[in-house]
């Protein structure tokens, strides 16, 4: 009995004390919603952006390799001893510059007897060609003797090919690197002397996906940075590979970068953008604003401090930035933050 007298007690107590908390729960929700309105009046406060126009500008990202523009190996053709070497390691040289000089001296005196000999045959052929004319000597006569001078220019030329072969010239101007040989050195053919690079310009290369096989690339601008410097760099596209990496399944790509300041180095690695669309006048919005919904995207656009929601077409997406194609133009405002609370004609201010 007593127990049932406590049931009929405590029910009563109960609900008073279950009503006495939900109405101080909701009373302090309220309290909530009321402090994230403005002080001045209702509505809510958002971050807001204002649209403007802006650049755009979207690529492929790649790694690369500067390459010199031209390089060779200075080689030296034919046997002999060193007597000459006229540039420093290092230094820039000009096209045609004589670098080294080997002795020639025996094939100059094999080139002066040839000659002699050429001048000999040359007046044995013209009187043979008067007695031809005459017929005192025979056809066959004639034409050995003509024969002779021909092996003999021949040998001449073989010879002054031979001597051109003991000055080593550059190719083309550019800077030389070690050397590999001492005055004295006796040369064996094919022996490196030094290597010659041109950096004037420099090649940056690197690959894509086969997927842009299609594509034409000749002439697009490419952005770069490399290891050394702070700074972007920039280059253009002047050759692709015609043909696809079997084994990496990518295309190679060169661009060609203009390095008369050398502030950059053969060799260096590089990160790079190619660029393959650009646009001077998109509008872009913050990723954040924008409203997934069954039928499409919306924002929340701000008209005369009231919320108002506006479909919207999008293009080029970036990690933080979205493109608007249709929907919105220049000098429009939409709320950043705020959109879980925001409803349709609210009063919104910017914090």
């Amino acid at each position: 009995m007593n127990t049932k007298k406590m049931i009929y007690i405590s029910l009563p107590v109960f609900a008073i004390l279950l009503f006495v908390g939900n109405k101080m729960f909701f009373s302090k929700s309220e309290q909530t919603l009321e402090d994230q309105k403005p002080k001045g009046g209702g509505g809510i406060i958002a971050k807001l952006y204002v649209l403007e126009p802006n650049s755009l500008s979207s690529g492929i990202n790649a790694i690369g390799t500067l390459l010199p523009n031209e390089e060779v190996e200075l080689i030296c053709e034919i046997a002999g001893k060193v007597v000459g070497i006229y540039f420093d390691e290092g230094k820039n040289v000009l096209a045609g510059q004589l670098l080294l000089k080997v002795d020639d001296a025996e094939l100059q005196a094999q080139l002066r007897r040839t000659e002699y000999q050429l001048n000999l045959v040359s007046e044995r052929l013209n009187r043979q060609r008067i007695l031809l004319e005459k017929d005192a000597v025979s056809r066959e006569e004639f034409d050995q003797v003509q024969t002779d001078y021909n092996i003999l220019q021949t040998d001449i030329d073989l010879l002054k090919t031979k001597i051109s072969k003991t000055e080593i010239k550059a190719p083309f101007s550019g800077t030389v690197g070690f050397r590999n040989v001492s005055m004295g050195t006796f040369l064996h053919p094919n022996t490196v002397i030094a290597k010659l690079v041109d950096q004037s310009k420099l090649k940056l290369e690197f690959s894509i996906p086969e997927k842009y096989a299609s594509t034409n690339f000749t002439g697009n601008r490419i952005k770069f940075q490399t290891e050394s410097s702070p700074l972007e760099f920039e280059s253009v596209v002047y050759a692709v590979d015609p043909k696809v990496k079997e084994d990496t399944k990518t295309i190679t790509v060169r661009g060609i970068y203009d390095n008369t300041n050398k502030k950059l180095l053969p060799g260096m690695f590089a990160r790079i953008n190619l660029i393959i669309c650009q646009s001077g006048n998109v509008l872009l919005i913050p990723t954040e604003s924008i409203v997934q919904e069954m039928d499409g995207k919306k924002v929340w656009r701000v008209l005369d401090g009231k919320a108002q929601s506006q479909p919207i077409t999008t293009g080029f997406r970036s990690n933080n930035q979205v493109e608007v194609l249709v929907g919105l133009q220049s000098g429009d405002t939409i709320m950043v933050t705020g959109l879980m609370q925001v409803r349709e004609g609210v009063a919104v201010r910017g914090e």
